[in-house]
């Protein structure tokens, strides 16, 4: 398995996985609540790219993940109840973790959770940070099993109608 930064000539291939994922989510349960074609999205894989935060999962030339690492969250993070006083910037935000319906319960997400944390500190941040909808289980479990603590749940100020908060996760080393 390869874990590298999303290129310009895989933002379609990104787009279209994300694509499957929610189109199979909305055939089981969308847990995160992901909406086909609007996030996540071919639009927001180039803009994460762009960034230089996007990163794909292959296993040989098949596609198995995709997900987000930057040092940005996407809504007031401050609202967290964190158990460290970080400033943003000095920590990583995991946005929009993926796996292939067919690769999942095989290690992949840990093995992504993985490369985010060995990254992380690599790099010199002091904590991963991220949120979830709070019925989102097997992204809950996926986290606590990989050292990940709960923070509380936040109106993260995002305007998303039918998710007034999210749970919110770290892992600080």
């Amino acid at each position: 398995m390869q874990i590298r930064k999303c290129r310009e000539p895989d933002i379609a291939r990104t787009g279209e996985f994300y694509d499957r994922v929610v189109t199979w989510l909305d055939a089981h349960i969308n847990y995160p609540r992901w909406i086909c074609r609007v996030y996540p999205s071919e639009d927001s894989v180039r803009a994460m790219t762009e960034n230089g935060a996007q990163y794909i999962c292959l296993c040989g030339d098949k596609l198995i993940g995709a997900f987000a690492l930057s040092s940005e969250p996407q809504g007031s993070y401050r609202k967290g109840h964190w158990s460290r006083e970080l400033e943003e910037g000095s920590y990583m935000v995991l946005h929009a973790l993926a796996i292939d319906p067919d690769a999942q319960r095989q290690g992949a997400g840990t093995r992504i959770l993985r490369f985010c944390i060995d990254k992380a500190k690599s790099d010199g941040y002091k904590a991963i940070r991220l949120d979830v909808v709070p019925d989102n289980y097997p992204a809950r479990t996926l986290f606590e099993k990989n050292g990940f603590t709960y923070a509380g749940d936040a109106d993260l100020e995002l305007s998303i109608g039918d998710i007034p908060a999210f749970s919110l996760y770290e892992l600080n080393w």
